[in-house]
């Protein structure tokens, strides 16, 4: 049975889709049966860029176990370079 959950999130950035670089402005994201990978579930997102009529969308299907390892990995980026970009504006500011 498909649930058809989907939550959607407002983004700001850029997809590279099959016609090139695209701008984003929402993700859609559920889990449910994927339309391409082998998996009984996935979680599924999609970007695509409503203001542009969302005309285009890059998508992507990760097992659950994958999905949960990405969002470790997205939060510990962000944690570590926006500290890493930090100590670098408190270098710059020392040497003014």
């Amino acid at each position: 049975m498909c649930s058809y959950i989907t939550h959607k999130v407002r983004v700001a950035g850029s997809a590279k889709g099959a016609a090139g670089w695209m701008r984003v402005d929402t993700a859609n994201v559920y889990f449910d049966h994927p339309f391409h990978a082998p998996l009984d579930h996935a979680l599924a997102i999609d970007f695509v860029c409503h203001a542009d009529g969302a005309k285009e969308r890059v998508a992507v299907e990760l097992s659950a176990e994958s999905a949960r390892a990405l969002v470790k990995s997205i939060l510990t980026a962000l944690e570590e370079g926006e500290t890493a970009h930090a100590d670098q504006a408190e270098m710059a500011e020392l040497h003014y």
